[in-house]
């Protein structure tokens, strides 16, 4: 997973302005106690972080791999 899928799944789970307030502030046990900020400053893999998030948020199962998005028609 690269950073931008992280914001991307963060965005449509929480929103676009309350994901980043969560990314700087919710210290995820699963990473080492960082914010998940801090955690993909310290190279912690997106996946990892965002796997953190869910766990601690209670993000279901289902909603983990983010909405589909249809494919582009040129």
């Amino acid at each position: 997973m690269r950073i931008s899928e992280y914001w991307r799944l963060m965005d449509d789970e929480f929103g676009a302005g309350y994901s980043r307030v969560l990314s700087s502030t919710l210290v995820l046990a699963d990473v080492g106690g960082r914010t998940a900020d801090q955690a993909l400053a310290a190279g912690v893999e997106p996946r990892k972080v965002w796997l953190a998030v869910c766990t601690v948020q209670d993000v279901p199962a289902e909603r983990r791999l983010g909405r589909d998005i249809a494919p582009r028609r040129d």
